[in-house]
């Protein structure tokens, strides 16, 4: 439980007594329920540690044992680190898998019985965790330590930490000091919810590919939804709608949902735009209307009605006589590899506009605001005599092709120009979107493969901010030292604000390929609110079956999908009662 800082103090007996009865700390605290749980996790290997004929570090291997977090006095199992004048030993740690957390250090007794001091580095990658803070690789303490010096005690724990990891360095400071560690235990910091759906096809690559997306949005589903666990620790609403697609897929019904929602409406008052920039408080819209589609929850959408009206009323005004978007704003963005192509921009806005006020007039009308309704829909129809060039942009493409303002098929040929170059991370998800609207599901799937895919190839456990293929050649993997002649992926590449060190491996925005394969593999897409009627048409393209299960607010749905040898697919479908499955 996390108890917040304001404390009630007070001293009679009685009041005394109660709290120390009351496990919930009833009376004399104010306090907060954090629904996150934490586990610990021993390391699953030593990646690097100092010269071992130096003779500094010894039993490293003990380190990898199964800790109980408890200091003793019996003596065993204990990796000791010595520090001279002018060697200083340190040890990288691998836990196996990205996780959201700190660390957890148990000493044993040692030499002096002082607190020894230790420096703590955190990484995505075993060369952020190898690295310092400077301005050559990006490496950063921003929005989360992952580099810090702490002092541990004589025969106690210490724990530490709040960040986005895999591997941990710990190095002694100081010269001429002797550490006894018993345990050096990552802490995951999770919210302990079962996976109600699933994904599982004859392509191990794409089961892996959508559970990877799952578990990359479950990290970032904190006390609020983030964005990365590393870096962008922060509810940035214009980047939510993968994650939220994520967790209808995957996780069904989460209070993270409304309550980020609701923070990025509540910090940011009317006319404002959310993040300053007028594409996130659009999107905070169309966030609105998927999730009631999922939910049914009538209640909470009706809390939204008088600052949905008003963002409304306000982007229908966003329209000048030639039927061009003109919309305003600190910062007019899609996503940061279009951000230079100001065509583009334009292009993406126009037909985002578009897909933002029918959803609104949709959410108004279940509202009873039928007045608003028909303003939305007025207006999307104008924008829609007006054409943008595309520039070359896949993003802007699929914006267009989304919102009927282009071809799906025209769409989709810029998509597929140079394969998965030029894709993006972020509005890949829609560039699928659009290739499924052109009935290239084959397409779609082998872009799945080549760009989210090679990720994993260079060991990736969670999908990053920002990937371009022309990375991979001479690239080394994430969960090695750089060999000789090998680039440094996380280190040589990255853009804008994501330059080196300082991008995040762990960004749920990447996550489009889950919530993708199952509405268009497994075929299920939501007709109606709360789930009541489901469409389940599947595309198996090259898959020989495709089988899964998809969370509702009524229960689950199952779905298994077997190619025949004539082509024909044959479909089991067990749904729970209130659904209606149209196929």
């Amino acid at each position: 439980m996390r108890i917040k800082l304001l404390i009630l103090l007070y001293f009679a007996v009685a009041g005394v007594a109660q709290a120390q009865t009351s496990p919930a700390f009833q009376k004399g605290l104010a306090y907060e329920k954090d629904d996150r749980q934490r586990y610990y996790l021993s390391p699953t290997r030593v990646v690097w540690m100092t010269d071992p004929a130096l003779g500094l570090i010894t039993n490293s291997e003990k380190l990898l044992k199964q800790g109980s977090g408890q200091a003793d006095l019996s003596g065993n199992d204990l990796c000791v680190m010595r520090s001279n004048k002018g060697n200083k030993p340190g040890i990288l740690l691998d836990f196996g898998k990205e996780i959201h957390g700190g660390i957890s250090l148990v000493t044993d007794q040692f030499r002096g019985g002082k607190p020894v001091r230790m420096r703590i580095r955190f990484g995505e990658s075993v060369s952020e965790a190898m690295s310092d803070v400077d301005t050559v690789k990006g490496a950063t303490n921003d929005h989360a330590m992952r580099d810090m010096i702490v002092s541990l005690p004589w025969l106690g724990k210490l724990e530490a930490g709040d960040s986005g990891f895999r591997f941990a360095r710990i190095d002694l400071v100081d010269d001429d000091v002797e550490l006894k560690l018993k345990e050096v235990r990552a802490i995951l910091v999770i919210r302990d919810i079962p996976y109600l759906g699933s994904f599982n096809s004859s392509d191990t690559l794409l089961n892996k590919i959508w559970m990877t997306g799952a578990y990359t949005v479950h990290l970032n589903m904190q006390n609020y939804l983030w964005d990365g666990i590393k870096r962008d620790r922060l509810v940035w609403v214009g980047d939510m709608h993968p994650e939220t697609s994520t967790i209808a897929a995957v996780f069904g019904d989460n209070e993270v949902v409304q309550k980020s929602l609701d923070q990025a409406r509540d910090i940011t008052p009317w006319p404002q735009y959310m993040a300053g920039m007028v594409s996130y408080s659009m999107w905070w819209i169309i966030i609105q209307h998927d999730w009631y589609m999922h939910s049914g929850n009538l209640a909470y959408l009706k809390q939204q009605k008088i600052y949905l009206n008003k963002l409304l009323d306000q982007l229908v005004q966003k329209i000048d006589p030639d039927n061009r978007e003109v919309l305003d704003g600190s910062g007019r963005f899609l996503d940061w590899p279009s951000s230079t192509n100001p065509k583009a921009i334009h292009a993406g806005l126009q037909g985002m506009l578009i897909i933002t006020l029918l959803d609104g007039a949709k959410l108004s009308e279940i509202l009873g605001d039928q007045a608003t309704a028909n303003k939305c829909r007025e207006v999307a129809a104008r924008l829609k005599k007006h054409v943008p060039d595309v520039n070359g942009s896949k993003q802007a493409a699929a914006m267009m092709a989304l919102a009927g303002l282009m071809s799906a098929e025209k769409a989709n040929a810029i998509i597929t120009t140079d394969g998965v170059h030029n894709y993006s991370t972020f509005y890949g998800y829609y560039m699928l979107q659009a290739k499924a609207k052109a009935n290239d599901y084959q397409g779609a799937l082998n872009d799945i493969r080549n760009f989210w895919g090679p990720m994993l190839q260079l060991g990736a456990t969670t999908f990053w901010e920002d990937f371009n293929i022309d990375w991979m050649p001479g690239a080394s993997r994430i969960d090695e030292l750089v060999p000789p002649g090998k680039k440094d992926i996380h280190a040589d590449y990255g853009a804008y604000c994501y330059k080196g060190l300082r991008h995040s491996l762990a960004h749920g925005w990447a996550s489009g390929p889950t919530p993708w394969l199952t509405e268009h593999v497994l075929g299920i897409k939501v007709m109606a609110p709360g789930c009541k009627v489901i469409s389940v048409k599947p595309h198996l393209g090259d898959l020989a079956f495709a089988e899964g299960t998809f969370p509702t607010p009524l229960g689950i749905v199952s779905v298994k999908h077997t190619k025949m040898a004539n082509g024909t697919v044959k479909s089991v479908i067990k749904a729970p009662p209130g659904i209606r499955i149209i196929r």
